[in-house]
């Protein structure tokens, strides 16, 4: 098992490693051999390189069987043109390991039904997996970009009182019918291994392409009729999660409603510290926490490791085949949330720890448990 590990930027240099303590421990008590090799990307690499995704770093985890990342970006790089952003080599990441499918769990751990915003009858039990297309979408469609009036490609669509002003900016939200189909499958095949319902989002009222997402959706859905599917608009579906989000079991969706879907799902479980994922539908999967690199916390030995924690968890399952692997991981994080939190999830009557302290906790579980 050969696993590339990318620390990044920010917090991303505190939580992986809390990450790799539990890959030792999973390693010792199963006696695996686990090659890691370190390589950098997002601002580090910039700053080393000149670029966010380096040569050095493409080879490395091309090489790897799976990726672990930490987290890129930060204001030292913010005045970059946008093209050379951190946040670039995180998209190119994905576009070279072509992992066209992001999954997101979120679960509520009962340990942690207190740290949430919401009612405890509203989040006791929830148990969610977002289904993102990750590769497609707004983010990735041409034309894009800022353009003058005059050179807008564009320009032919559009009455001449509609293009007022010098420079006009534009994204394109654009989905292959091959696209949309490897994406639902993804989704209709996890939910046979969980509850059998696939939730899809879209705003098929009035986007034409999320239309055309939703009728391959249905398409895809002929082929297993053991799973309902129902559909959702984004903005009522982002009203549900908040009012009654033990209706949903798999939910899948486009690039940029997924991005934002998932943040909102995460915040049920009371922290984006506790919500790992994996990108995969390529020969490689990345896994990674789905929050960002946090740079006012970052040095300070107080950032969340278990989203990382149980990105690896994930990792296990997804790229090794190991699902025992995840739920001993999984059992590990929840004997330890019993007794003790980082300050993000902090409640009256548990013991306050570290990033640090929170890493050794949980690899010392692992290796105490059946």
């Amino acid at each position: 098992m050969k696993v590339a590990v990318l620390p990044g930027d920010g917090i991303g240099k505190e939580i992986v490693p809390q990450a790799v303590k539990v890959i030792k421990a999973i390693e010792k008590k199963y006696g695996l051999k686990i090659e890691l090799e370190y390589g950098e990307i997002g601002g580090e690499a910039i700053d080393k390189y000149g670029t966010p995704f380096p040569e050095k770093t493409e080879k490395l985890v091309l090489k790897a069987d799976a990726t672990l990342l930490g987290a890129v970006g930060g204001p030292k790089w913010d005045n970059l043109p946008f093209d050379k952003r951190p946040e670039r080599g995180l998209l190119a990441l994905r576009k070279v390991l072509k992992t066209f499918a992001n999954l997101r769990p979120a679960k509520v751990y009962d340990e942690l039904v207190s740290a949430s915003t919401l009612k405890e009858e509203i989040v006791k039990g929830v148990d969610i997996l977002v289904v993102r297309e990750l590769t497609s979408g707004i983010y990735f469609g041409k034309p894009r970009g800022v353009f003058s009036i005059k050179e807008f490609p564009l320009k032919d669509y559009y009455q001449e009182e509609e293009l007022k002003g010098e420079k006009v900016g534009i994204n394109t939200l654009k989905y292959t019918d091959e696209e949309v189909r490897r994406i639902a499958k993804i989704a209709f095949e996890a939910a046979r291994k969980r509850n059998k319902k696939v939730t899809s989002i879209d705003k098929a009222n009035v986007l034409e392409a999320t239309s055309f997402w939703r009728q391959i959706v249905e398409e895809v859905a002929k082929d297993y009729p053991d799973v309902e599917l129902n559909h959702m608009y984004v903005d009522n579906a982002a009203m549900q999660l908040l009012r009654w989000p033990k209706q949903f079991d798999v939910i899948v969706t486009t690039n940029m409603f997924g991005d934002i879907i998932s943040d909102e799902a995460a915040a049920l479980t009371g922290s984006l510290g506790m919500l790992p994922s994996a990108s995969i539908g390529g020969e490689k999967g990345l896994y990674e926490p789905i929050h960002g690199s946090a740079p006012d916390i970052a040095g300070k030995d107080i950032a969340n490791p278990i989203a990382t924690i149980n990105s690896v968890g994930m990792m296990f399952n997804y790229s090794f085949n190991r699902p025992d692997i995840e739920n001993l991981i999984d059992r590990a994080v929840r004997d330890v949330l019993k007794e003790y939190r980082t300050k993000d999830i902090h409640t009256p009557g548990t013991k306050l720890v570290s990033c640090s302290q929170m890493g050794d906790l949980i690899a010392n579980k692992i290796l105490e448990l059946d």
